[in-house]
């Protein structure tokens, strides 16, 4: 492995007091102090570690987040390492809304180098009432390398440590409140994530009793091949391992599963009628996930429109955008309308990662479509009152949701059809001999 890299890896598993930072913090330190981990460590504590899940005095915990992250600098200042752990902390949303995140926190010598918000909230724990969920993640950059970070939850997802590998992370840290009743998942998956990714593992759980959760312990570093270095029991215990650096190269050096990433969709299997529409989606509202739909001419894609899908997306698990056909368009824009034919439209849509399926309607509103798919989420722009969403009443009815977006962009269409014409006229647009 070239370069610095971590020369240790490991946890402070504790149980945590309910609300009582100043009895967590006391305890981080006592475990540390009995660790006296090697200089170049990185060291995890569990999943919000100084506080656990206070729900109803969130917002007055992650008051406390400053000075708990300066008390983590002074630990690692004293030996000249990493920790790491999540926290409550107040932050803001992708469209810039306030709320409170799971983050977990990478403290050194120098402050923070870097933090990574919980991804999947824990909705069995609730915990989607009370905290946002977090953006794309990337690595965390150190002195001693990448990082890729998990907090719980995220463990079960396999893309969002690829994700991190692929972005060149050699160790992934985990900080955890997992439950003893499901202890035999946390041992599979955390070998799991360290095998497929070819990387070190350093996860830290919490044990005991915190409020109504009995939970698993069982902290461990793991090898790139799935090896445990070190791993606790069920009680309160500080380990660390030694990370051997040639292992992972010699192992990536035959072969490497995160560095083949072939593109595997096909995206015009986007593209479905409504018949298939309602078939397709029928096993996903099955297993829980929730469906999205907004709708559009879409008629010249630009970046108001990209970013008003992605953050559609963001509010659910599938996304479908209904798209006027080239007959309705006309009926709404006139008959100059659309640029470009609802082939072509479609087409461009469905190459957007955060759209999943794409069906042309032919009437002037989608609502028949959203009657007949009723989604979890009706996405619309933030120019439209609510009581003017069509479809609005019937997916509230049916126990649904209305998202307003605002675009970030100042951009339309027609601005876009006006600043061609406008660079056409002048004569720019032509192709003249000097």
């Amino acid at each position: 492995m070239s370069g610095r890299f971590f020369s240790h890896a490991g946890f402070l598993q504790f149980s945590i007091t309910l609300g009582d930072t100043a009895a967590n913090v006391r305890k981080a330190g006592e475990l540390l102090q009995r660790l006296n981990p090697a200089a170049d460590s990185l060291i995890v504590l569990p999943e919000l570690w100084a506080s656990g899940f206070d729900y109803p005095r969130a917002g007055e915990l992650a008051e406390k987040t400053p000075v708990l992250l300066a008390k983590l600098q002074e630990f690692a200042a004293r030996y000249s390492i990493f920790l790491g752990g999540s926290m409550i902390a107040a932050g803001n949303g992708a469209g810039g809304e306030p709320g409170l995140f799971n983050t977990f926190f990478l403290v050194g010598p120098e402050g923070i180098a870097g933090l990574y918000r919980k991804q999947h909230l824990f909705g069995l724990w609730e915990e989607d009432r009370f905290f946002s969920r977090g953006g794309c993640p990337g690595p965390i950059t150190t002195p001693l390398g990448r990082i890729g970070a998990l907090v719980c939850y995220d463990l079960r997802f396999p893309e969002t440590a690829r994700r991190q590998c692929f972005a060149g992370a050699k160790l992934i840290v985990v900080s955890a409140q997992w439950p003893r009743v499901r202890l035999d998942h946390w041992r599979i998956l955390l070998r799991a994530r360290a095998v497929e990714n070819q990387v070190f593992i350093a996860a830290c759980n919490s044990c005991g009793v915190t409020g109504e959760h009995e939970l698993g312990g069982h902290s461990m570093v793991i090898g790139p091949d799935g090896t445990v270095l070190t791993g606790a029991g069920a009680g309160e215990e500080a380990l660390a391992a030694g990370l051997p650096g040639a292992d992972l190269d010699r192992l990536r050096s035959r072969f490497c599963p995160v560095a083949d990433r072939p593109y595997q969709e096909n995206d015009r299997d986007k593209i479905i009628s409504m018949a298939a529409l309602r078939e397709r989606l029928a096993p996903v509202r099955d297993q829980g996930s929730r469906i999205a739909f907004t709708n559009g001419c879409f008629d010249i894609l630009h970046s108001g429109h990209a970013a008003y899908l992605e953050r559609a997306r963001k509010t659910a698990d599938c996304l479908v955008v209904g798209l006027n056909s080239d007959a309705s368009v006309r009926r709404i824009k006139g008959g100059g309308r659309p640029v470009n034919d609802q082939t072509a439209r479609a087409r461009v849509l469905a190459s957007l990662g955060c759209v999943d399926f794409v069906v042309l309607f032919d009437e002037d509103t989608p609502i028949t479509l959203i009657r007949a798919i009723l989604p979890d989420v009706l996405v619309k722009g933030a120019d439209w009152p609510e009581d003017e969403i069509v479809g609005a009443p019937e997916v509230k009815k049916a126990g649904g949701r209305v998202v307003r977006i605002a675009f970030e962009h100042d951009l339309s269409t027609t601005a876009v059809i006006h600043r061609i014409q406008s660079l056409g006229s002048t004569g720019r647009g032509e192709n003249k001999k000097p």
